[in-house]
């Protein structure tokens, strides 16, 4: 990183000071300034010269300078309009970063079309690159970042980003873990999740209130096509996890009574061995709930078929 480029704590306070503003709490603007931590995130995204990086929340633009003289190119997404004049700053002399002014998300479900247009733009540009997420996300809009990447059919290759430690520990636990649920399985069913490094308040200036981690994904293909039906499985996640404490056979009676009879239920669980009426769904694997949720849609879009 260029020594012009090293944005300290010390260097941020100025910064803002002489703009006259401040980071901002509502949008979870918390910057890294701990240089070895950002360093080490842009070495574990393993960033080539042939690479088109994705950043959400530019923040000052520190790690997307840096990021800048590994990729290919660097689309760097900010919200907030103060952030977004100081990083055009940071970033005006590099011509290989396109820095957008808006949302990244369009809802909770999708990926704002502005970003999405981008990035493809640049795999189109570069044959034969590959897109990679590498951010220190801002906490609030973390989960549906992730998990709507993971939804999207972009070709992406891995992610490196800074989020809560306690999302981290939900993203990466097992099953009957206090905090397995739709995002553990959603995101395990397709993805080689790893928690790489907790970190304290400390690297961060304002110092949030709680712990962060590192953490990485990696697709992982064979599993990933297994699922018969993404959409499908992802409402299924969902609903089966909304009420986790219910036992399984119940939920599953009631999720789906307008296209199977509760006979029809029983015998699906009996067919993939779920002979234990006290189940419910924390106690299941990732490949058990990838296998219910495949029989499930088979056999509803048989019914509707027939």
């Amino acid at each position: 990183m260029k020594d012009d480029e090293r944005q300290t704590r010390s260097y941020l306070m100025q910064l803002f000071e002489r703009h006259g503003f401040n980071p901002r709490s509502d949008l979870g603007q918390n910057f890294l300034i701990d240089l070895n931590i950002i360093e080490y995130i842009v070495k574990n995204g393993h960033i080539q010269p042939q690479d088109i990086v994705l950043e959400v929340g530019t923040g000052t633009g520190g790690m997307t300078t840096f990021m800048a003289q590994r990729a290919r190119h660097v689309i760097t997404v900010e919200y907030d309009k103060n952030m977004h004049t100081l990083a055009s700053e940071a970033t005006q002399k590099y011509d290989n970063i396109t820095l957008l002014h808006c949302d990244a998300l369009k809802n909770k479900n999708q990926i704002s079309p502005t970003v999405i247009n981008a990035i493809q733009e640049q795999l189109q540009a570069n044959p034969g690159s590959q897109l990679k997420l590498i951010a220190n996300l801002p906490y609030n809009i973390a989960t549906p970042i992730i998990s709507n990447l993971v939804a999207s059919e972009l070709p992406w290759s891995r992610m490196v980003v800074t989020i809560q430690l306690e999302l981290g520990l939900k993203m990466s636990c097992k099953s009957s873990a206090s905090n397995y649920g739709a995002l553990s399985v959603w995101l395990q069913s397709q993805c080689f999740v790893k928690l790489l490094k907790t970190l304290g308040p400390t690297v961060f200036w304002p110092r949030p209130k709680v712990d962060s981690a590192i953490v990485q994904l990696t697709p992982n293909p064979p599993q990933k096509n297994l699922i018969r039906d993404r959409v499908f499985f992802q409402d299924f996640l969902r609903r089966v996890f909304q009420h986790r404490r219910k036992l399984m056979r119940s939920t599953l009676t009631n999720m789906y009574s307008k296209q199977l009879t509760k006979p029809e239920v029983d015998e699906i669980l009996l067919a993939q061995g779920i002979v234990k009426e006290t189940a419910r769904a924390e106690e299941f694997s990732v490949p058990e709930l990838i296998e219910l949720a495949n029989t499930f849609q088979e056999r509803i879009t048989h019914n509707i078929n027939t």
